[in-house]
């Protein structure tokens, strides 16, 4: 009798999940409509294989028409100040707007990569998600916070995006960032000018303090010209 062949089995490719699913938003530029039909949940990503297909499929912040947002929130938190897990908390804000486009981009992917690939540890829970607002005057990027009133967590945090940074500046030798600064999200909602009094501020490199002299230097003496 002849053997029957053993069809050979096809490997189901490997899955590697995140420890957490992120939802990516996006903000339209049509203000022909209202803020909430301008936002959409593009998609819902659990995997690192499906995140990085989903990040190279569409447009860089960049190629962003002005007055279009990008959000990834964590999943169940949608990227809006009333929403109870953010409408206590704050924001790490950079601002982009002396530098080019391909940094904006960089400073995204860098952040994105360290907030799904749970680089905050012990305050990834704290984390809501990142925002890009892109606009013509100056676009900014920020990282959003469920509680201003965690001065301990938000400045791990903040010191983690600093070293997650000014990592990414050696690798692509320029600098991404000049500073960090925290607001509360009630402070930007009230806000009647331009600026929002920083609650942190976290430098690239930090800056160093004079020391006062505390004796006066001796004049040297002259020669007599007896």
């Amino acid at each position: 009798m002849a053997e029957i062949a053993e069809t050979p089995q096809k490997k189901s490719p490997l899955v590697y999940k995140l420890a957490r699913s992120w939802s990516w938003w996006f903000l339209s530029d049509d203000r022909n409509k209202s803020w909430e039909d301008r936002l959409k949940n593009v998609h819902t990503f659990t995997g690192i294989g499906e995140f990085w297909a989903l990040h190279d499929a569409i447009k860089p912040p960049s190629g962003l028409n002005p007055s279009s947002d990008y959000n990834v929130f964590r999943d169940g938190i949608a990227p809006m100040w009333e929403v109870k897990e953010n409408k206590n908390g704050g924001r790490w804000l950079i601002t982009i707007e002396k530098r080019t486009s391909e940094i904006m981009d960089l400073i995204w992917t860098e952040i994105l990569m360290a907030m799904v690939g749970e680089q905050f540890k012990q305050d990834s829970e704290s984390v809501c998600g990142i925002v890009c607002n892109v606009r013509t005057k100056g676009s900014k990027i920020s990282v959003w916070t469920t509680d201003s009133s965690d001065d301990e967590a938000n400045l791990r945090i903040g010191n983690v995006l600093k070293t997650v940074l000014n990592n990414a500046s050696m690798i692509h030798q320029r600098p991404l960032f000049d500073v960090l600064r925290y607001e509360d999200h009630e402070s930007c909602q009230k806000k009647t000018s331009s600026g929002v009094k920083a609650k942190h501020s976290i430098f690239a490199v930090e800056e160093r303090e004079e020391k006062p002299a505390s004796v006066a230097a001796t004049p040297a003496p002259t020669e007599s010209t007896d």
